[in-house]
């Protein structure tokens, strides 16, 4: 499922790039990134 996390992570950061804008765009990707990377790292999804 790791492939499926990160395609969907991909997809929210498009979203998320086409909609935001500024530092909140750059805070939201960030945080998506590392909400990807904790659910890679726990085993999770």
């Amino acid at each position: 499922m790791t492939i499926g996390t990160i395609i969907v992570a991909l997809i929210a950061i498009v979203i998320a790039w086409k909609v935001l804008t500024g530092v909140i765009k750059l805070g939201v990707i960030a945080l998506i990134v590392v909400a990807v990377l904790y659910f890679l790292s726990q085993g999770a999804i």
